[in-house]
């Protein structure tokens, strides 16, 4: 199993293994999910707003106000709490 070093700055080196596996490369961004035993996962980051621009995207859609936005988290909301 591969270990990693905390340093006095709180940073780590994920070894390469783990690197290669996560796919991840400089730059690359991870997440950590802390479980209520203790654990923790590290899951990389692979989707960016970039990544995922547009893609609800539908020329027939008709444009929604933030008016017509909030009311529909409201009602969300209140069918939630019944």
């Amino acid at each position: 199993m591969p270990l990693a070093t905390l340093t006095s700055k709180g940073q780590i080196t994920i070894p390469k293994t783990v690197r290669d596996i996560l796919k991840l490369e400089v730059g690359g961004k991870v997440d950590f999910q802390v479980l209520e035993d203790g654990s923790v996962l590290l899951h990389p980051v692979t989707n960016t707003v970039d990544d995922i621009f547009g893609r609800l995207h539908h020329p027939l859609r008709k444009a929604v106000s933030i008016n017509e936005m909030d009311e529909g988290i409201r009602r969300k909301v209140r069918a939630e709490k019944t």
